[in-house]
């Protein structure tokens, strides 16, 4: 008797060596990232996980900062665990490829990664997804958020306004950004239709009619937004501005399209319409336009890390551009 393999046996089979190999890679990557690890990836009061050229790992808690967690990662262990991720991202890490980023393959927190010659030995750092959406009636609670400052966000939400969000590394901008979705959703319930563009997906949105796009390699988030006017969208957010795709972000967010977040990286709200200035100035043949960036940006929020933890500390209206300044009317922090 002669037996024959159908395409489906084939195929069956073949699903099945890859799922087996996925399995194997992610016992390899559990063994490789080490218990300590792998309880801070569970634990959600853990933001961040930091490895140090002198091997130490550090982790951010939300609340408290950042702690030595007593575990130590050698180089060597470090170099197999970033070619693990690397090639579970179908990709490479090495001299002639120094950085990987992509998303981690157990839940998705956004992993950078740095080798030789870019760094003196193998570095990295997890930033987690939120596990829990604070609102801002949470944010008041605990103190990062005036009464003031959250009755201008949620009259701002109501009005359909673009809030511009604004911070440095960690301080917590995709978290406020994830407490203006949930108010978003309880403001517009399905009437509204919400596009979210990420280059890693971070934005947590409980609002039903959502589409959520993330840049590519071949893809960039200018291209996204060209995209995301094709999908019909209601209201736009942005997860981060990093380049000249602030100048598309504008253009979309003033043509019929209010009610926008954003986020972008600088050290003060005047700081950030500045800071959007040098992104649009990085578009080819593009020149700044303040009057632009005005007419568009409506509030302006800048949050910051501070010695008793992160704190919202300026929120101001962009009235408009006079004199060759920003016009900001900053709300009484009380």
């Amino acid at each position: 008797m002669v037996l024959t393999a159908t395409h489906d046996t084939i195929q069956v089979r073949t699903e099945d060596l890859a799922q087996q190999k996925r399995e194997l890679m992610r016992e390899k990557l559990s063994r490789e990232l080490g218990s300590k690890i792998l309880q801070a990836l569970a634990d959600d009061s853990v933001t961040e996980i930091l490895l140090n050229p002198d091997g130490v790992i550090w982790l951010d808690r939300a609340g408290v900062g950042l702690q030595d967690s007593g575990e130590r990662m050698s180089a060597v262990r470090a170099e197999n665990l970033l070619g693990t991720i690397a090639a579970m991202l179908d990709t490479t890490i090495g001299p002639e490829r120094p950085l990987l980023q992509g998303e981690l393959p157990f839940d998705g927190s956004r992993f950078q990664g740095v080798v030789p010659p870019v760094s003196s030995v193998p570095i990295f750092s997890i930033r987690k997804r939120a596990a829990i959406v604070f609102t801002l009636d949470r944010y008041v609670a605990d103190g990062i958020l005036s009464r003031a400052y959250a009755e201008e966000l949620r009259q701002a939400v109501a009005q359909r306004q673009n809030i511009l969000i604004v911070g440095s590394t960690g301080s917590g901008k995709t978290t406020l950004t994830n407490a203006l979705l949930a108010e978003i959703a309880r403001a517009d319930g399905d009437a509204a239709r919400i596009v979210i563009l990420e280059d890693t997906f971070e934005l947590q949105c409980p609002a039903r009619n959502v589409v959520m796009l993330h840049t590519s390699d071949s893809v960039d988030m200018t291209a996204c937004l060209r995209v995301t006017m094709r999908l019909r969208p209601d209201r736009i957010i942005v997860g981060e501005v990093r380049d000249h795709a602030a100048l598309a972000l504008l253009k979309a967010w003033n043509t019929g399209h209010p009610g926008g977040c954003a986020t972008i990286h600088a050290n003060s709200a005047y700081g950030g319409l500045v800071r959007m200035e040098q992104l649009i100035s990085e578009a080819p043949h593009a020149r700044p336009n303040p009057a632009l960036i005005a007419d568009s940006i409506d509030i302006v929020v800048f949050i910051a890390r501070t010695p008793a933890g992160r704190r919202v500390t300026e929120v101001a209206r962009c009235t408009g551009f006079k004199d060759g300044r920003y016009a900001l009317d900053y709300i009484p922090n009380i």
